[in-house]
């Protein structure tokens, strides 16, 4: 006679639970828990040591100016183009270190045409605007297009991702291309140039330049680093709709 299959709860009483598990949340539930509030401390850490995002504000009591920029060329080329850019704008530095050097020899000194060069300092940027106004000292010792281009050929060197203190490595340019140092200082710890900058500012914004850099030619407005020939044969248009030059002294037409 086969042998009868034995009951799994052999051997318990009836109404006796032998093993009770426990409720609530299991060991996995509060590792989790610790390492979410590490994670939490960490981020808290390091939201509290990274450089604050320096806010520049406007200020309403300047005068405002007329925006004039600063000019590059001959005041009689027959073509002007306005360029807005910022000094902080990695394609605004591309155009300046790779095709403005082309268009400075090619066409400016030829006096084809005329440069004139606005700062647009965009809120995203938190050091351009002491680079604008070490620009702007840096004009008034005649020396805009150098401070220009060391800035531009520098940006890794006073951008936001360098420092959150600019004007130490910025000085450092102006010292480099020959600026009175005393006098620079003392321009730059007055902002004695931050109304132009405003003004500037005001001008992009009037105009509704979508990015930096922007050019102007003959009422196009062209944004982007232009490459050279593009650059060339945008002005090439705007010279053959150019109105004729007269000559002051024999009165005929150029």
């Amino acid at each position: 006679m086969a042998k009868q299959r034995m009951d799994g709860g052999r051997g318990r009483r009836p109404g006796v639970v032998t093993k009770v598990k426990r409720g609530g949340p299991g060991r996995g539930f509060w590792i989790a828990l610790v390492v979410l509030a590490l994670l939490g401390i960490t981020g808290l850490s390091w939201m509290a040591s990274r450089p604050k995002t320096q806010v520049t504000r406007l200020d309403p009591s300047l005068p405002p100016l007329k925006a004039e920029g600063y000019l590059m060329g001959s005041p009689t080329a027959p073509v002007e183009v306005i360029e807005f850019a910022d000094f902080e704008c990695p394609a605004c530095g591309q155009y300046a270190t790779i095709t403005e050097p082309d268009v400075r020899a090619r066409l400016v000194n030829t006096g084809q045409v005329r440069i004139r060069y606005i700062d647009y300092p965009l809120p995203m940027h938190k050091n351009t605007w002491d680079a604008s106004l070490a620009a702007a000292c840096a004009n008034d010792q005649g020396k805009f297009w150098e401070m220009h281009d060391a800035l531009f050929a520098n940006q890794d060197r006073w951008n936001g991702e360098a420092t959150s203190r600019p004007r130490g490595p910025i000085g450092e340019l102006a010292k480099s291309v020959g600026l009175d140092m005393p006098k620079y200082n003392a321009c730059m710890d007055a902002d004695t140039f931050r109304a132009k900058i405003q003004s500037h500012l005001a001008e992009a914004e009037k105009r509704q330049i979508p990015s930096t850099p922007t050019f102007v030619i003959n009422g196009a407005v062209v944004p982007g680093a232009l490459p050279y020939d593009k650059f060339k044969a945008l002005v090439d248009a705007a010279a053959k709709s150019a109105p004729a030059r007269t000559d002051s002294a024999t009165g005929t037409k150029k």
